[in-house]
């Protein structure tokens, strides 16, 4: 693997570069899981459509630059370095819109991702119900059929954005009688604020309602809005899934940035005696700079015509098990700072601590690496 860029993809870079530098708020916006920080965000994203940024790796029609995923990394890089905000709208851009791309049809594709490439419109992810949330297939939101589309009922929680978000994306029971509990599955999206939706906010530890409860009562849907083929759900909503886990939800740029600053912390802050806590940061480095280096090479799988299948299982289980040690040794280096004040630290380690449980349990990607990577016999179910 020639990891050496082209002089054109060096040129992309440096217009990035030079964009983000004029363009990235000198003020920090808002946490986007506030009421304020959300609409600032919206604003953000409108920004960065406006000279085509948001969706790099997007064909042109849809507001991209038709990039490619090389130059998505790069700009990622480029992006976190810069110290920009997040992304309000990953969940349609990195989730949906890779799923409409392989699912969709083309008046689907041409009546949503321009929306969601300018902010205009936010989705949430409505996957987890109460009693289905890693073991997906046992969800029993029903879809049912009626003149010109569906009438949606039940519950989803722990739905990401939904407390600030205009529409969501979900999978539903369509045919309850099949024997398999893959089988009858429908996948969906819906206006959050149509009638017979409540969405009701879930604090996270700090508070901010991060994610939400989602009530559908006989919420109509039209047959446009269906995304693959009625009762086919499972298969597009794994494609959802294995972008998830994979490349796009957390770039190697997120993390490369996160460890400078770590670096930069331990340099302002530490004790150069204390070498255990040295060795950490020396840790979060090497991590980054493995997970870079792992990404490229599936980036460059993907250019020879690969996909992505269960090695997305390897992704999650790294970048959400690295990104909770990351900021633990922030915090460590902050001290009592580290717990008390409002720093981007403390709210990213309150987020990180998620990151094992949503897009899947690590316990059940161990699960998948074992049995699908290892050929190693099925243990835990």
């Amino acid at each position: 693997m020639d990891l050496t860029l082209s002089p054109a993809d060096e040129a992309f870079r440096a217009e990035a570069r030079t964009w983000l530098a004029a363009h990235v708020p000198q003020t920090p916006l808002r946490s986007l899981e506030t009421e304020e920080g959300f609409a600032a965000h919206r604003v953000w994203e409108a920004e960065l459509a406006a000279d085509r940024w948001s969706v790099v790796s997007w064909p042109e029609v849809y507001g991209g630059r038709g990039a490619g995923i090389v130059r998505w990394l790069v700009f990622e890089e480029e992006y976190y370095a810069a110290g920009a905000p997040g992304r309000v709208g990953q969940n349609g851009i990195n989730l949906l819109a890779p799923t409409l791309f392989d699912h969709g049809t083309e008046e689907q594709r041409a009546r949503i991702l321009p929306s969601m490439a300018t902010g205009e419109v936010v989705w949430a992810q409505a996957w987890s119900e109460p009693e289905a949330g890693s073991d997906l297939a046992s969800l029993t939101s029903r879809a049912v059929r009626t003149n010109g589309g569906w009438l949606l009922s039940g519950q989803k929680t722990w739905s990401s954005r939904a407390a600030f978000a205009d529409r969501a994306f979900g999978l539903f029971r369509s045919e309850p009688d099949t024997p398999r509990p893959h089988q009858g599955l429908t996948y969906l999206m819906f206006d959050l604020r149509a009638p017979g939706v409540t969405v009701r906010p879930i604090g996270r530890l700090d508070g901010r309602p991060a994610f939400a409860e989602v009530f559908l009562d006989e919420v109509f849907v039209p047959d446009e809005d269906v995304i693959g083929e009625p009762g086919g759900g499972w298969r597009v909503a794994m494609s959802t899934a294995g972008n998830e886990r994979g490349l796009t939800l957390r770039s190697p740029g997120r993390f490369l940035a996160a460890s400078d600053r770590l670096v930069a912390l331990w340099r302002g802050r530490a004790d150069p005696s204390d070498t255990a806590l040295r060795d950490r940061v020396a840790d979060a480095v090497i991590g980054a700079r493995a997970y870079q280096l792992f990404t490229y090479a599936h980036a460059s799988r993907f250019l020879d015509g690969a996909t992505m299948g269960p090695e997305s299982s390897l992704n999650k289980v790294f970048w959400s098990e690295y990104d909770i040690a990351l900021h633990e040794t922030a915090l460590d280096l902050l001290g009592p700072d580290g717990e008390s004040a409002d720093t981007d630290w403390s709210e990213g380690y309150v987020f990180s601590l998620a990151g094992p449980i949503y897009a899947g349990t690590n316990e059940i990607q161990r699960d998948i690496i074992a049995e699908r990577l290892l050929g190693l016999p099925k243990g835990r179910r």
